[in-house]
């Protein structure tokens, strides 16, 4: 399995909210932080959602259509 990211979030519960989404779907998705962490524990900087590259266009597909996720050519 090859981990791509499939969106940024705005910080690590959005990221965790958005990836739980895509694991109720049934796409396998994972977080992980920006360049920075935060030692309390939850980063308040953008995080990245990884998905698997098979499913990669599916999780856009859900990201965008159930919780209007507006992702760019790279995925956000």
């Amino acid at each position: 399995m090859k981990w791509v990211r499939a969106a940024t979030a705005p910080d690590q519960l959005v990221a965790e909210l958005w990836s739980e989404v895509l694991r109720d779907a049934g796409i396998p998705a994972l977080v992980r932080a920006g360049d920075t962490s935060s030692f309390l524990g939850v980063s308040a900087y953008p995080c990245r959602v990884l998905v698997d590259e098979d499913r990669l266009a599916d999780a856009k597909e859900i990201l965008k259509s159930e919780l209007d996720v507006s992702l760019d050519e790279e995925g956000s």
